[in-house]
């Protein structure tokens, strides 16, 4: 599946999946909405993978730890499994 990256305010509420990883380098992934707007990145540290949440205000400047997905910022990840990324950080609960 190919999404056209974008890089705009996303307004509170549920994020649309799943959710899409991009490569920017060996060790960092950009996360993308299904209609892709950034929110966010996977960064490799040592040996684990870690989400870092990305908003934008409305006028497009950078939020870093923010966005719809802030409350999963540094959440960790064994590796950059598309499906499991999509699923944890899409999860709804407590």
């Amino acid at each position: 599946m190919s999404i056209t990256p974008k890089y705009i305010h996303l307004p509170d509420g549920p994020v649309v999946g799943p959710l899409q990883l991009l490569p920017v380098n060996a060790e960092v992934l950009a996360v993308h909405t299904a209609d892709g707007a950034h929110v966010g990145s996977l960064k490799k540290i040592g040996a684990v993978w870690k989400f870092k949440a990305m908003g934008y205000d409305a006028a497009g400047g950078m939020e870093p730890g923010g966005g719809p997905l802030t409350d999963q910022h540094n959440m960790q990840f064994s590796t950059p499994d598309a499906a499991e990324v999509s699923a944890r950080l899409l999860a709804v609960g407590p």
